[in-house]
């Protein structure tokens, strides 16, 4: 539990690192180049389980491994079940497909125009720009494309995507998305966001990126001054743990701020990461320490090989309900459903409605209480009663 989310708290440091001059430290592209690939190297910090060789042996035929040395440092190399332990390094379990799991869960390639491209709402587009990530989340749900592990041999198309927007008018709002796009170095981004910028009807420009969590170093001064040109551009970045937030992440975040860069944190429900409200509310909260406004909880996608991922549904409503009223609404996200085969985000909330009738509407608040909303005044009526039987936890 993280009882105390003070920012003395937060993890900061080089750690197994230290030796490395602080001007290399600071450079992304140090970061990446030197990025754990491997079993050797993983081995020379962790007494890796038997599960954890398995997946790894595995990897390279459905993920990539790789973890930056900066993301590296928050593994509790003597605990298994670390939070960030094991969203990233390999288990068994990625090597079992179950009957419902899916190469592409949420239904991109139905909907994809052009490569790279996928227009499932009437108003917005999802731009694929790139395959690489700084590290790799083992329940990714793009892992059939991500790293080319699968041989996808995706090849974006900056032209072709670029071409599709501007001869859809309809087309309002652009989410850049891979893969990273902030892989891409400072002139591609540029040049990507200045096109984008140039298009009249289109009004929104987002990144979806964990750069920021991953990879603090990327969000240097020239890259803001990159999204200061073209802003304001929204950002989603994606935080899970409360271990996660680290003072680098911090100064990053109010970096990405100050450029005038509004972020949102999609989290994915994970089994023993933060499917535990406690765990999530100190999550939320150091979000919002960070001008972070918690936005998506999602359930963890049916991509293949992530079962030991997976929640129940129940347990992230669960976690919803015990947020409401016990922190702030800026805290709390929309829990979501991606839906299999491309039915979209659907929202899953408590129950707090009780009942409806033509006079009246009964609620029930986050204590369990019953209020009436009456439709038609009488004076006749209370408006409150005290609880009573089990709340349902559907609506």
């Amino acid at each position: 539990m993280y009882p105390d989310d003070r920012r003395d708290n937060w993890y900061k440091g080089q750690g197994y690192w230290s030796d490395v001059p602080e001007e290399k430290w600071k450079s992304w592209r140090w970061q990446l180049q030197n990025r754990i690939t491997s079993v050797e190297q993983l081995e020379k910090y962790i007494d890796l389980t038997p599960e954890e060789k398995a997946g790894t042996r595995f990897a390279e035929f459905k993920l990539s491994l790789a973890i930056t040395p900066y993301f590296f440092n928050l593994i509790d190399p003597k605990d298994p079940n670390c939070p960030v332990r094991l969203q990233m390094i390999p288990r068994a379990g990625e090597t079992r497909t179950a009957p419902e799991e899916l190469l592409d869960p949420v239904g991109e390639e139905s909907t994809m125009p052009v490569e790279g491209l996928v227009h499932r709402y009437p108003d917005r587009v999802l731009f694929l720009v790139t395959d690489r990530c700084a590290s790799y989340c083992r329940y990714c749900t793009r892992s059939r494309l991500v790293s080319n592990a699968q041989d996808y041999n995706f090849h974006p198309s900056f032209e072709a995507g670029l071409e599709y927007i501007e001869n859809h008018p309809e087309v309002r709002d652009v989410l850049l998305s891979g893969g990273d796009p902030l892989l891409l170095n400072d002139t591609k981004l540029d040049y990507l966001l200045g096109r984008l910028r140039a298009i009249p009807h289109v009004e929104f420009i987002r990144i979806g990126s964990r750069i920021p969590v991953f990879l603090p170093q990327r969000i240097n001064d020239k890259f803001c001054e990159v999204l200061k040109k073209h802003g304001p551009i929204w950002m989603s970045i994606h935080v899970n743990h409360p271990k996660e937030c680290t003072e680098e992440l911090y100064q990053a975040c109010q970096r990405l701020s100050f450029s005038g860069t509004p972020i949102g944190n999609q989290s994915v429900l994970l089994n023993g990461v933060n499917d535990n409200p406690e765990i999530y509310r100190s999550l939320i909260h150091r979000l919002l320490m960070m001008r972070v406004r918690p936005y998506y909880l999602y359930q963890c996608d049916l991509i293949t090989g992530s079962s030991h991922f997976r929640t129940s549904v129940e347990k992230g409503v669960e976690i919803i309900r015990a947020l409401r009223g016990n922190t702030t609404g800026y805290a709390i996200p929309q829990f979501v459903i991606d839906a299999p085969g491309g039915g979209g985000k659907i929202p899953i909330n408590p129950d707090y409605v009780e009942k409806v009738t033509e006079d009246e509407i009964v609620l029930r608040n986050y204590e369990g209480r019953l209020f009436r909303y009456p439709l038609n005044p009488t004076a006749d009526k209370p408006i409150v009663e005290e609880p009573t039987g089990e709340v349902p936890l559907l609506v």
